[in-house]
């Protein structure tokens, strides 16, 4: 890109900041700008590649990684490596910015932002920070009395100039469906009986160490129920030992097949009618259809799940994941638990057993499922990206 972009959207590093820089990108471009006046600036060390492969906004990657909160020697050294990729990413943005100056930068949080918001700042760019966590990250908090406007997700989010937008969740997700006639279709796309309670596990783009092995626990526990179906994503980090754990380990249905590695290794299933119908991938792009497909929905509580949610009014257990910067995720749960839309599990609690016992409750009792998604649909609000997008355009000089 050559000429000034319209905007700048800063951040990345896990899937949740990747689909939200995503879902503002294409609020924008349904507003009327270009794909290609809205680049996008991630991290090499992110998921971001993947992610946004084959997306029409331009694409920047640059070094850098996190901060690790240990002093361990080796640590010290990795901190000291990741604070020169920042430099260096931090010069290249400055120099970027000087020669083609945007009209906006929108920052979604993330190591990976600091770059682009320290450049807006010192040439007196704009710049919106969309916080989507109930405790802000340090980014965000390090930026925000120099920024012209902070979205947030929830009204008390204490920011100057904050602006309750809701969470921006990519467009496919505000069309979700949850009638039996759309839980069909979705099945059927999925792989999955239409005649059984399914229950989705999740750990987010990467995955959950915690929740998976839980899960393939769990399936073992299962594995004589005929009224049950149970849909893993693993994550790419433990997908190969989650399907070594997982071989042979399903009654009734045979044998998990291996699934292979790579890429694009295929769901890992078995299928057979005599037991625990389990489907297994190492990540999921067709998140609206499970969402439309699942009874119920096991996973961490980071803000765009949360957000996915509630947007598409779906009963959930929580598990948070422990020592997120803030706690924030803890803080997440509890909004949605507190108006009985999940069930909360501590993460140091999350077991088969626990969650054996805790969804054995929740799928009992139908009208129970059903209050629960209502209570989450109404927490969405799938007009966030629309109100991001207006802010963004509203501080654009």
């Amino acid at each position: 890109m050559t000429r000034a972009p319209f905007a700048v959207i800063s951040g990345g590093g896990t899937g949740g900041h990747t689909f939200l820089a995503l879902a503002i990108a294409r609020a924008l471009e349904s507003a009327g700008h270009a794909a290609q006046t809205i680049e996008l600036v991630g991290s090499r060390r992110g998921q971001e590649a993947t992610l946004l492969a084959g997306e029409s906004f331009p694409l920047t990657l640059l070094p850098g990684r996190g901060i690790v909160r240990r002093a361990r020697p080796a640590d010290v050294l990795a901190n000291l490596r990741a604070l020169g990729g920042l430099a260096w990413a931090t010069c290249r943005e400055v120099a970027v910015f000087a020669r083609r100056r945007p009209h906006v930068v929108v920052s979604v949080g993330g190591y990976a932002s600091f770059p682009a918001d320290l450049a807006a700042v010192v040439l007196g760019v704009p710049l919106v920070l969309v916080t989507v966590d109930a405790v802000p990250g340090a980014v965000h908090r390090l930026f925000a009395r120099r920024a012209a406007a902070n979205a947030v997700a929830f009204a008390g989010t204490r920011l100057p100039r904050s602006v309750v937008t809701g969470v921006a969740v990519r467009a496919e997700i505000t069309t979700v469906e949850r009638t039996p006639e759309a839980a069909a279709r979705a099945r059927k796309e999925l792989t999955l009986p239409t005649d059984r309670v399914v229950v989705g596990v999740v750990g987010g783009s990467l995955g959950a160490r915690r929740l998976n092995l839980a899960a393939v626990e769990l399936a073992r526990r299962w594995a004589g129920r005929r009224d049950l179906a149970l849909y893993h994503v693993t994550g790419w980090r433990d997908w190969e030992e989650m399907v070594r754990r997982r071989g042979g380990a399903v009654g009734g249905g045979g044998a998990v097949g291996g699934g292979g590695s790579g890429r694009d290794p295929g769901p890992s299933h078995a299928p057979g009618p005599a037991g625990l119908v389990v489907q297994m991938v190492p990540f999921e792009s067709r998140m609206a259809r499970l969402y439309e497909a699942v009874d119920v929905m096991v996973c961490r509580a980071g803000a765009s799940t949360i957000a996915e949610l509630t947007v598409s009014g779906v009963p959930a257990v929580l598990v948070p994941l422990p020592g997120a910067p803030g706690d924030h995720q803890s803080a997440n749960a509890r909004m949605l638990g507190d108006a009985d839309a999940a069930v909360v599990v501590p993460d140091a609690a999350c077991d088969a057993a626990t969650l054996e016992g805790v969804l054995e409750t929740v799928l009992s009792d139908p009208g129970r499922l059903e209050k629960m998604g209502a209570a989450a649909r109404s927490l969405g609000r799938p007009d966030a990206a629309r109100r991001v997008a207006a802010l963004v355009e509203s501080h654009a000089r």
